[in-house]
């Protein structure tokens, strides 16, 4: 987690573009600033700190519910802010693999898209070439989900939000970092996960996502829900573990997309774990 002060010209889409962190991300981690404002000297968080998804660590993992993308590599991760489709085009919840690089890719339409803009009163060409007009920007992943694609944008707003028609937006240079590093084959999964739990060490961390700027009870209560499931589920793999109430509930009530310590292993289990270990190097 990390910190910066505004300047009098900042938005959160610039410090955004800036940092590599998607717009609703700034939002939530600084409650009370004005995201079109925030002013000359204001004190903001930046929210670079993360808890990985509950996703195999291989190749690329999208999680709509953060708009965020890891992609796993020689046993690291490197992640990028997305953005993702709206609630009329959401982002299939599928697996797909990389099947071509697009550099100065042209746009294809498809007909639905085409359709609402005619129906809107802005009809769209067949095809949009390479351009300052074609929102797939300079670089793209096309992928074995037909339709879809992992590309740049020729819009300044919109990363970490939900503004696509199912294709994965990112900020220009972050995709052009990506494009050329991702092979051929390599596996991509989209997944839904609004809550991510994680152990570092002893510790335990919790990190909450709301779908929008606010949190209504509805939405409260399900991610109660889905807070409660991934606690047991890990406290079935992970004997010892206690959780603190109070600081679950705050994370629940923020859901602001920072993680946050809950919990622990209790030290007597943590010291037998050690002494196991050092009796099994001993008899090895």
């Amino acid at each position: 987690m990390q910190s910066m002060t505004t300047r009098y010209e900042d938005t959160f889409a610039d410090i955004g573009t800036r940092t590599s962190i998607g717009y609703l991300e700034l939002v939530h981690a600084n409650p009370g600033i004005d995201p079109w404002l925030p002013g000359d000297g204001t004190r903001i968080t930046l929210p670079q700190q993360h808890v990985l998804p509950d996703s195999p660590r291989e190749g690329i993992v999208v999680n709509l519910a953060e708009f965020r993308l890891y992609y796993y590599k020689d046993g690291g991760v490197k992640t990028y802010p997305v953005g993702v489709g709206s609630e009329q085009n959401p982002s299939p919840l599928t697996k797909s693999k990389v099947t071509m690089r697009l550099e100065s890719p042209a746009w294809y339409p498809p007909k639905s898209v085409r359709e609402e803009y005619e129906a809107s009163g802005t009809p769209l060409p067949r095809v949009i070439p390479p351009g300052p007009e074609n929102p797939l920007g300079n670089y793209a992943l096309k992928l074995s989900a037909e339709g879809y694609l992992i590309h740049g944008t020729n819009k300044k707003f919109g990363i970490g939000m939900q503004v696509s028609h199912g294709c994965i937006r990112m900020y220009n240079n972050d995709i052009k970092e990506l494009v050329f590093d991702v092979p051929k084959g390599t596996p991509v999964a989209f997944v839904d996960q609004p809550v991510k739990v994680g152990l570092n060490g002893n510790e335990v961390w919790l990190e909450v996502h709301r779908p929008k700027e606010d949190l209504d009870a509805q939405t409260k209560d399900r991610l109660w829900k889905a807070v409660m499931a991934r606690m047991d589920t890990l406290m079935d793999s992970n004997p010892g573990l206690e959780f603190q109430r109070a600081a679950v509930e705050n994370a629940i009530d923020q859901a602001d997309g920072i993680p946050r310590l809950v919990g622990e292993r209790t030290r007597q289990v943590a010291k037998a774990s050690v002494e196991s270990g050092r009796k099994e190097r001993v008899s090895h």
